[in-house]
């Protein structure tokens, strides 16, 4: 399902940090959030992509496995997942249902207001209420925004990974790397395994400090998880063993870091006792794959979310190794609050025009914005208008498009082609 009433009522109180609401209507739900073991998972990039592995991998293990993921791209029912697969329309509807009435008895009982619990917290809730009546082996919890006072931050993980750390949500995180990599740390619990992927020095000790705060031993990308990309596959190096070839169906190379923490978390819940064999691992990282990252819907169509520099820089890495047909037309659209030029730079020299676009969210910038911050950058810029209605031109322009530049733009692409002609 697109979205529901429940959903959407409680959406207009956007984000609201914090941990003592969660905490407050958990309590009123039984604590479903600690019935089950958890993987712990945040970071600027990559969240979504680790979640996938580790959950592919741990179902391949013989596991049974919720995950809870966020944002969606198309529906509500992708961030609810048992055993990679998402909830039914039928069981979401009266998940959220019953999670609704809960919170209205318990607004009511401790006199709150009617928006005392954001969409997000409410979503994150039901989750948790449904992995504890499924009665999961193990739940993977994605991060939503920073760590620290993330809605998600009340569970009480056996493992838990930051996949890396760049400028993004600097409003509400912080403007400099290690201003958000403490933020994010504080996911970090006393005496549970971290595992850190690739990231500069300065949040890196951020990182270190904490943990030896909090007694956490930490595996970190290129001090003890180690990766290598040949003819063949991947092959991953932990302080446990080898694992690979590793076959991602998800292009890229920035790929192959996300694998290598995905293999550090599956290793750190073997260490603890979970039966996940490296057979396992390599079946289950073969076939984990995230809807809009580098996904190639077909032979002249990749849609890509990258809504931030990193993300940029990676799919700018792997559009250079990809054979060129030109024109190849990248269709851009941003969200408020990201910077459209830092995001657009590492993109430019891989295509040969910039089609500015809006689409259907309530924080999408308008073209005439995007061309104010972009207008001056070396490259054919043209206004497209919304992208629904400049679709069919667009394609007939391109040999190649790309679209890029929001998650929501991705999604309302996605969504509409899917809904038109069944891609």
């Amino acid at each position: 399902m697109r979205s529901h009433p429940i959903v959407d009522r409680l959406a207009f109180a956007g984000v609201k940090l914090g941990l003592d609401r969660m905490r407050g209507f958990l309590a009123a739900l039984g604590e479903p959030h600690l019935a089950v073991p958890v993987v712990h998972v945040g970071g600027t990039n990559g969240k979504g992509s680790v979640c996938a592995m580790v959950t592919e991998g741990l179902v391949a293990s013989g596991l049974r496995v919720g995950t809870t993921t966020s944002p969606h791209l198309v529906s509500l029912n992708e961030r609810f997942a048992l055993n990679g697969q998402p909830i039914g329309d039928a069981k979401l509807r009266s998940l959220l249902e019953a999670v609704e009435r809960a919170r209205q008895d318990w607004v009511r009982s401790e006199g709150l207001g009617p928006d005392a619990l954001t969409a997000y917290e409410l979503l994150t809730a039901a989750a948790f209420l449904w992995f504890a009546e499924e009665q999961v082996d193990i739940a993977v919890v994605e991060v939503g925004l920073g760590g620290r006072l993330d809605a998600s931050n009340v569970v009480a993980p056996i493992v838990t990974a930051v996949t890396s750390i760049g400028l993004d949500h600097t409003e509400q995180l912080g403007s400099t790397l290690e201003a958000i990599a403490a933020e994010k740390a504080g996911i970090i619990k006393a005496g549970v395994p971290v595992v850190l992927g690739p990231m500069a020095e300065g949040p890196a000790e951020v990182f270190a400090r904490v943990a030896a705060l909090m007694e956490a031993p930490v595996w970190r990308a290129g001090a003890h998880l180690r990766r290598e990309r040949r003819a063949e596959g991947w092959r991953v190096q932990t302080p446990r063993g080898e694992v690979g070839p590793l076959r991602l169906r998800m292009p890229g190379a920035h790929q192959g870091a996300n694998a290598a923490v995905a293999v550090g978390i599956l290793h750190r819940l073997a260490e603890v006792g979970f039966p996940v064999s490296d057979a396992a691992v390599a079946e289950g990282l073969g076939r984990a794959e995230v809807g809009a990252r580098i996904q190639r819907v077909d032979d002249r169509l990749v849609v890509d979310g990258a809504h931030n520099p990193e993300g940029a820089a990676a799919l700018g890495a792997w559009l250079a190794e990809q054979p060129r047909r030109s024109p190849r037309i990248l269709v851009f659209g941003m969200s408020e609050g990201r910077p459209p030029r830092d995001v657009l730079m590492p993109l430019i020299p891989h295509v040969d025009e910039v089609a500015l676009v809006t689409f259907e969210h309530p924080k999408a910038l308008t073209t005439a914005q995007l061309a104010a911050a972009l207008g001056d950058l070396p490259v054919a810029l043209s206004d497209a208008g919304d992208v629904r209605s400049a679709w069919d031109e667009l394609d007939s322009d391109a040999e190649e498009l790309v679209v890029a530049g929001s998650l929501y733009l991705a999604g309302d692409v996605l969504g509409w082609l899917r809904a038109r002609d069944g891609r």
